[in-house]
């Protein structure tokens, strides 16, 4: 049964928790990783390919969120967008350093949505979004994307597995990347 107060929780905005958060409010943190823990562990876990890493990767990403939800600034983009960034990163990080071939190679440009995931139904519409959006990428460019943001590869080990040229990887994930944020941002 669902008790009131998680009800309350439910409902509120991502704005009101981080201001409890601010003011050293644990059941606000919790509401949050209850809201966003699922879609940055699958973010994690598509790039790493790694259970451990990514639940301590999401570990530490909340544990960053307590120490530093003032620093999140809602002008600048949505809470989930700015998660999805941190978790990016810091895959992408960690496959660096267990893999310092790949040098500056991973991208680090990132799509990020001005959605508010607050709610299940919510966050069902904007993967319908994104789904939307990346069936109408060209099936190159798709592919692309998938290879350098879900399987996390570097665009040399994409030009490898492809057989493409690099730069035209690169030319595919730049182009893929800009019209996906023309399409999310409409």
């Amino acid at each position: 049964m669902v008790t009131a107060e998680k009800r309350a929780e439910l409902k509120a905005t991502d704005a009101s928790l981080i201001h409890r958060i601010v003011q050293r409010d644990e059941s606000a943190l919790a509401a949050l990783y209850d809201r966003y823990a699922g879609m940055l562990s699958s973010v994690l876990n598509r790039i790493l390919r790694d259970t451990q890493a990514a639940e301590e990767i999401l570990q530490d990403i909340f544990y960053q969120l307590w120490r530093n939800a003032a620093q999140f600034d809602s002008s600048r983009g949505s809470l989930s967008g700015w998660l999805l960034v941190i978790a990016r990163n810091r895959a992408l990080s960690r496959l660096r350093r267990h893999n310092p071939a790949s040098g500056d190679e991973l991208s680090e440009n990132t799509v990020v949505v001005a959605s508010n995931l607050e709610s299940s139904v919510a966050q069902q519409q904007l993967m319908s979004k994104v789904i939307s959006a990346l069936d109408n990428l060209p099936k190159e460019q798709r592919a692309a994307i998938e290879l350098a943001y879900f399987e996390g590869l570097t665009h040399s080990e994409i030009a490898q597995r492809t057989g493409d040229p690099l730069g035209t990887v690169k030319t595919r994930l730049r182009s893929a990347v800009e019209t996906l944020k023309r399409d999310l941002h409409s």
